[in-house]
């Protein structure tokens, strides 16, 4: 990979890459008092807090739109919509940064995670709901999307 493309085209196989280069280096530069190693792994650790947050803008997603399906409570609807935008925007904007996170992704384990909390927000709100333990009823596409939204199950738009 050309390095100076890959920064900002793909910051993720960037990062993968310059610290695979770092340690190349270190193995041909043995009296360099550089810390190469660590150095690698700092910028790997960037390329991983970009995936972490991209899962945790979906968990959050997942989570309220588990809400907006299943609630049947109409007054927090808008909140929840406005926070599922914001979600998405930031996982959209990595994604448009790092096109490689896209195959990194834990959809099945974000899913899980989204649920759980949804399960937990509304029985905080009084309402029971049984959520499937199996895979999650939307694709990471719809999940993504802006203009995709889930059905009520109590009919509210």
């Amino acid at each position: 990979m050309d390095s100076r493309i890959g920064y900002d085209t793909d910051f993720l196989a960037w990062t993968e890459e310059q610290a695979r280069l770092l340690r190349e280096a270190s193995r041909e530069r043995i009296n360099t008092p550089i810390d190469w190693e660590n150095v690698a792994e700092e910028i790997e650790s960037m390329g991983r807090s970009q995936l972490r947050a991209v899962e945790s803008a979906l968990v959050r997603a997942i989570e309220h739109l588990l809400k907006l399906e299943h609630s049947p409570a109409a007054d927090l609807r808008g909140g929840w919509r406005r926070l599922v935008r914001e979600q998405r925007d930031q996982a959209n904007d990595a994604l448009a940064d790092s096109p490689s996170l896209r195959g990194k992704l834990d959809f099945a384990k974000a899913y899980r995670r989204g649920r759980d909390y949804a399960i937990d927000g509304l029985e905080q709100d009084r309402t029971a709901v049984e959520l499937s333990l199996t895979d999650g009823p939307y694709t990471l596409d719809q999940v993504l999307d802006p203009d995709w939204w889930p059905v009520n199950r109590h009919g509210l738009s």
